[in-house]
């Protein structure tokens, strides 16, 4: 997924602020269930309602991103199994590596409660594993 660095992404030196690399691979997972074909609101408002929540995350600074670069947001899930998905996430300028992250996330029914994966969700991201 491309990413454009604009002026509310930096700090005061004009570096890409820390927290949003996280708003970045969001965005990015995001977009991956959508290309899947998985509607987050429609899944979240179904009678057999699921929904997705962050539980871990393990990240890694590499390089810094500035204003106006353009980036690419790669995402990878790296495990299906159980309540719990995994992702692999990076973010590049070019072929330098500037952040990555390992994340977890729990599948959860209307309730918050934890819930196996779907078979239409484990269907559907089928494409995106490996």
């Amino acid at each position: 997924m491309p990413v454009r660095v604009y002026y509310e992404d930096t700090d005061a030196s004009g570096i890409v602020y820390h927290a949003n690399y996280l708003r970045f691979i969001e965005r990015a997972r995001t977009d991956v269930l959508r290309c899947a074909g998985l509607d987050h609101r429609r899944m979240m408002d179904a009678e057999d309602s699921t929904a997705f929540a962050v539980r871990q995350m393990d990240i890694r600074f590499h390089a810094p991103a500035r204003l106006d670069d353009a980036l690419e947001v790669r995402t990878r899930f790296t495990e299906l199994r159980g309540a719990r998905i995994r992702a692999a996430q990076s973010v590049w300028r070019g072929e330098t590596l500037l952040f990555e992250a390992q994340v977890e996330v729990a599948v959860l029914d209307g309730a918050g409660r934890a819930r196996r994966i779907p078979a239409f969700v484990r269907d559907a991201l089928a494409a995106y594993v490996g």
